[in-house]
């Protein structure tokens, strides 16, 4: 019977191990953790020194195109159809172009959104879709400072050398089993979105929309009303973990875990993260989902719907896009005011 059990032992021992070793999940050792709030408070993050070197390749930077000479004559005066950067001049205009063409389609070249016969031709739909992301980046890089600082973005930080970005979200084909299962809202579907779990698998649509609130605790008392709904809740969990995994954070990146609602013990990154949240459902409002229509059927989502950004979008796992390294510094033209410093 001694034996026996012994055997058992070894037995959970070995397949322990393994799951450690081979399941997604489990942080192989050895592990770092440095603490960011007061003692006591388990304000502390983790991170893999494994992960993190494989994250220092994936956000690498392309060596910037040399800046051109201030002045000489407009990019409206040189090219025709020019309706976005036409406060550049044909020597910045050429540039941008240039880093463009390396940041999102450097094996396309410049064909992938021009006609090289005419170059002023629309008749490529990823020339109109580029025109409204230049105007998207000044303008997340002019309105929206509570977020990006002066950091900024640039294509290359959503695109990293690819057409079409790694990491996108389009509303989600749940299966549908009947009777409850109808309208559980993804829930018990686990995917990439949702970090696996049982949550919701549409987090993004009812959270990220302008008009629902990202909350879990109610605000009133029964019957009265609930505040926060068990439904909204399981949404904003199912967010609140797929920021944890875009960022590559916990929980405490942001909060302080023994007052997870009180913004007076949160830490300044859930500011920053908040005004994120509002920039994310403005740009996908009025920038991302207008784009459908001039989309191809092949860029669409299940349901007909347009690509949107998420998080993950830019921060690709860590929690500073490119490792906090400004690329919109060398492009001024992206600022939305030519020549900036």
């Amino acid at each position: 019977m001694k034996l026996a059990f012994q055997l058992l032992g070894v037995i959970a021992l070995v397949l322990l191990t393994s799951a450690m070793l081979f399941r997604s999940g489990w942080t192989r050792p050895p592990v770092n953790s440095a603490q960011n709030g007061f003692r006591g408070t388990a304000m502390v993050q983790v991170s893999n020194p494994a992960a993190d070197a494989v994250l220092k390749m994936a956000n690498a930077l392309p060596d910037p195109i040399e800046k051109v000479a201030p002045g000489g004559g407009k990019a409206t005066d040189v090219y025709k159809n020019v309706q976005v950067l036409t406060d550049l001049s044909a020597d910045e205009f050429t540039r941008t172009m240039l880093a463009i063409t390396e940041w999102v389609a450097p094996q396309q070249g410049c064909g992938y959104c021009h006609n090289v016969e005419n170059l002023a031709d629309d008749g490529l739909y990823t020339k109109v879709v580029a025109r409204r992301m230049l105007q998207m980046t000044r303008h997340i890089n002019t309105d929206w400072k509570a977020h990006v600082a002066t950091t900024g973005v640039t294509c290359y930080t959503c695109h990293r050398g690819m057409p079409v970005p790694a990491s996108l979200w389009y509303e989600p084909d749940v299966p549908h089993a009947g009777g409850f299962a109808a309208g559980n809202r993804g829930m018990g579907h686990p995917g990439p979105s949702n970090g696996s779990t049982a949550l919701p698998l549409n987090s993004f649509d009812p959270v990220l929309a302008p008009q629902d609130v990202i909350r879990v605790v109610a605000t009133q008392r029964l019957p009265s009303g609930l505040g926060a709904s068990i439904q909204t809740t399981e949404s904003t969990y199912s967010l609140m973990i797929h920021m944890s995994e875009s960022l590559s954070v916990n929980c405490t990146f942001c909060h302080n875990t023994r007052a997870f609602s009180q913004w007076a013990e949160s830490t300044p990154q859930r500011v920053t993260a908040w005004h994120g949240i509002q920039m994310v459902r403005e740009i996908d409002a009025n920038y991302l989902d207008p784009l459908k229509g001039t989309l191809p059927a092949t860029r669409l989502g299940p349901h007909g719907d347009g690509p949107k950004v998420d998080c993950k979008t830019c921060h690709q796992g860590v929690s500073k896009p490119l490792f906090g390294a400004s690329m919109a510094k060398d492009y001024p033209e992206l600022g939305g005011v030519a020549g900036a410093p």
